[in-house]
C-alpha cells in the first residue's frame, strides 16, 4: 500500500517552551497551494483562532526555499512548482490544558488535529498520514512516554509511537493524541475493544473500578441503540470498531469533547474513584455522567447529527438550531443510562434531575430566549459567558435535557412508545447520518401516533414554561417546594473567599437587582435600623450566611458595597416565598417503568 500523499510529522520540539514542531509533506501540491488551520473544533461551538499559536512557517521544494504568503487570519498561499513535493515546517505553541486545543510540557503532551495540522486545500478528502516519533525521556524523571490515539496504526512500537493513517482530513482532525506517562487499561464492551488512559492520577486512584463502571456504561448505551443482541454472533454491530477514553486529571477542571472513536475528558483528581474507599467521592458520579455523555455522542452528534453539520466548514461558524436535540437529549440520557447501567440508584437519579430543573428555573434567560435560539447563538453566547448571560440566554444542555424528558414522559403517558423508540427510529431512517428538525417531528409522530407540532412549538421554539410538574407526577414523582438558599433568595451568584462576598451575577427580577446591586460589587456589610430592644447597628459580613446571624427576624437592611472603590448604600429587602424544587419518589412502580429500558 502506497504511503498517503499528505504526511504530517509531529515532534515534541521543546517541552519547556511548550512547542510542537510540525513537518507537512505534500507530494503533489497545486501551483498556488493554499493551506489553512481551522478556526474552531467540532463539538465546541466557538471561534478560537487556533492560528494564533502557529509560528515560524517555512516552505521549500527540495533545496529551494519558498515564500508562504499569509492571505487571511488562518490561511497561507505558497507559489510552488505543481506536482513536486512541497515541505512545510512550522511550530505550534501548546499551552492550553483543556480538551479543545493542545498542551505540551515535560510531563504530558496532548493535541487535536485542528490545532496542529494544516488543511491542504483541494486535497482534504485524500488519505493523511501522521508520524509521531518517540520523544527522549524528560529530564529529571527518566520515564518513557507512551502514546494513545484512535487513529489506525500503520507501524508503531509497543509504546504507541510511530505512524498512523487517517482516511481524510476530517478523521485526522477528529482523532486527538495523548502522550506521557499515563495509566492505561483495555477492555471489551459488546465485542468492541476499548482503551482508557488517565494522565495525572494520584496513587489512590482505583483503575479497576473506573474500568468496571465504564464498561457497564458503554454496554448499556450499545444496548440502548442496537438491542440486547448487539455484539453477539448474528446480532447488530455498533458503528465503531474501537474507542479510546483520554482523561486528564487536574487539580481543578471539568469537561469533555466527543470524537467518532474517542473522547478527551478532564476532571478534578479528587473526583477519581479511590481504592479501598467505603464511599466514593461525590464528584465521581459527575465523572461517570461525563463519561456517559461523551460516549452517547458516539451516536448522537458524531454520526446522527444536524443537517447543517453534514460537512464541516472549518473556516467559520457552522450554525444550527438543533443543539437542543443533540446536546440536550444527550444530557437527558447521560444520567438516565447511568441508572439503567446500575451505577446509581433511583434516589441519586432524581437528585440529578432535581439539580437540572433548579438550574433552569434559576436562569431568568429562559423567559427571554428559546432553546432553539440558544442553539443558534451558541457561538456568541453559550461559549462567551459574561455577567448577563444568565439573564439573556438559556442552556441548550440543561433545558434541552428537560425538553427531552417532557417528550419522553408524554409519550409514556400516552402509551404509544418512548423517546428511546424515537431516537432509534431516527438512527434507522437516517442511516446514522444528518437529520433536520422535520425528521425528528416525523419520527416522534410515527412513534406517538399523533402530531407533536404544538409541543415542538411550545417547548423548543418559545419561552413557555415546560409542563414538568404534571408529567413527573404522572410517573410517580412529586415536586415539593424547599426554601431557597440565600443567594438564590436574593437573586445573586457570588463567590465567598478570603472573608469577602464578591458579586458575580445579579439575576433579572431579583431582590438584589431591585436594590441596585451590580456584578463585580464587593458586598462589605449591612446596616440595620433601630428595632424593638435594639439600636441601629452595622455589621461586616464575610459570607451570605452571616445575614441570618445579624438580621434575626428583620427583613429590611442597607447593604454596603464597594464598586470601583466607591462605597454605596443600597436599600435591600429580603423577599419571602422564594423556593426551589425537591423531587420525591411517591410511586415506585411508575418510577421504575420510566427508568427501565424500553
Amino acid at each position: 500500500m502506497a504511503a498517503p500523499a499528505i504526511r504530517f510529522r509531529v515532534e515534541c520540539a521543546d517541552r519547556h517552551a511548550h512547542l510542537f514542531a510540525v513537518t507537512l509533506t505534500i507530494d503533489a501540491p497545486a501551483a498556488l497551494q493554499r493551506v489553512s488551520l481551522p478556526v474552531w473544533i467540532p463539538g465546541s461551538y466557538m471561534v478560537r483562532e487556533f492560528a494564533k499559536n502557529l509560528q515560524q512557517l517555512q516552505a521549500a521544494q527540495g533545496r529551494r526555499k519558498l515564500a508562504a504568503r499569509q492571505i487571511d487570519k488562518h490561511s497561507w498561499q505558497i507559489d510552488c512548482a505543481p506536482g513536486k513535493p512541497l515541505v512545510l515546517r512550522y511550530r505550534v505553541c501548546a499551552y492550553d490544558n483543556s480538551v479543545r486545543t493542545a498542551w505540551l510540557d515535560a510531563h504530558r503532551g496532548f493535541f487535536n488535529g485542528t490545532s496542529l495540522c494544516l488543511r491542504v486545500e483541494g486535497q482534504t478528502d485524500a488519505p493523511h498520514a501522521l508520524e509521531l516519533p518517540a520523544p527522549p525521556s524528560a529530564a529529571g524523571d527518566g520515564a518513557r512516554w507512551s502514546c494513545a490515539t484512535a487513529l489506525r496504526p500503520s507501524k508503531v512500537d509497543r509504546h504507541g509511537f510511530g505512524s498512523y493513517v487517517a482516511a481524510d482530513y476530517d478523521e485526522l482532525a477528529d482523532s486527538p493524541v495523548e502522550m506521557g506517562t499515563f495509566w492505561s487499561a483495555s477492555f471489551e464492551a459488546c465485542g468492541v475493544p476499548h482503551r482508557f488512559v488517565v494522565a495525572g492520577a494520584p496513587a489512590s486512584f482505583d483503575g479497576d473500578k473506573l474500568i468496571a463502571d465504564t464498561r457497564a456504561i458503554c454496554e448499556a448505551q450499545m444496548r440502548f441503540w442496537h438491542g440486547d443482541k448487539v455484539g453477539k454472533r448474528g446480532g447488530p454491530r455498533p458503528p465503531h470498531d474501537r474507542y479510546v477514553f483520554m482523561l486528564n486529571a487536574v487539580d481543578d477542571g471539568y469537561g469533555g469533547l466527543e470524537h467518532r472513536h474517542s473522547t478527551a475528558l478532564i476532571c478534578t483528581r479528587r473526583d477519581l474513584p479511590q481504592r479501598g474507599a467505603m464511599k466514593q467521592p461525590e464528584g465521581y458520579t459527575t465523572l461517570m455522567g461525563l463519561i456517559s455523555h461523551e460516549y452517547f455522542h458516539t451516536w448522537n452528534v458524531k454520526r446522527l447529527r444536524p443537517a447543517e453539520f453534514a460537512r464541516y466548514d472549518y473556516a467559520e461558524e457552522n450554525y444550527t438550531q438543533l443543539l437542543w436535540l443533540f446536546e440536550g437529549f444527550t444530557s437527558y440520557y447521560d444520567d438516565l443510562l447511568l441508572r439503567r447501567a446500575g451505577r446509581i440508584d433511583d434516589a441519586a437519579y432524581l437528585r440529578l434531575v432535581n439539580k437540572t430543573i433548579n438550574q433552569v428555573m434559576q436562569t431568568p434567560g429562559r423567559r427571554v430566549q428559546s432553546v432553539a435560539e440558544a442553539s443558534f447563538d451558541a457561538w456568541v453566547k453559550y461559549y462567551r459567558q459574561d455577567e448577563q448571560t444568565a439573564n439573556g440566554t438559556v442552556s441548550y444542555y440543561t433545558k434541552g435535557a428537560l425538553v427531552a424528558m417532557c417528550f419522553d414522559l408524554t409519550l409514556r403517558s400516552e402509551g404509544k412508545g418512548t423517546l428511546d423508540d424515537v431516537m432509534r427510529l431516527l438512527w434507522k431512517k437516517s442511516g446514522g447520518g444528518p437529520v433536520a428538525e422535520a425528521d425528528f417531528a416525523e419520527a416522534i409522530e410515527a412513534v406517538g401516533g399523533r402530531s407533536f407540532t404544538r409541543e415542538i412549538a411550545d417547548w423548543v421554539h418559545s419561552t413557555a414554561e415546560l409542563p414538568l410538574s404534571e408529567l413527573l407526577r404522572a410517573h410517580g414523582v412529586v415536586p415539593l417546594d424547599d426554601p431557597a438558599q440565600r443567594a438564590q433568595e436574593l437573586g445573586l451568584r457570588v463567590t465567598e473567599t478570603g472573608g469577602s462576598v464578591q458579586v458575580k451575577v445579579v439575576l433579572r427580577g431579583g431582590a438584589a437587582e431591585q436594590a441596585g446591586f451590580s456584578a463585580h460589587d464587593e458586598w462589605l456589610g449591612i446596616e440595620l435600623p433601630a428595632a424593638k430592644g435594639h439600636p441601629a447597628q452595622g455589621w461586616r459580613i464575610a459570607k451570605l450566611d452571616d445575614l441570618a446571624l445579624y438580621l434575626g427576624p428583620q427583613k429590611k437592611m442597607t447593604a454596603i458595597v464597594a464598586r470601583d472603590r466607591r462605597l454605596l448604600r443600597l436599600p435591600l429587602v429580603l423577599p419571602t416565598g422564594v423556593t426551589t424544587w425537591r423531587l420525591m419518589a411517591q410511586d415506585a412502580a411508575r418510577l421504575a417503568a420510566w427508568l427501565s429500558p424500553s
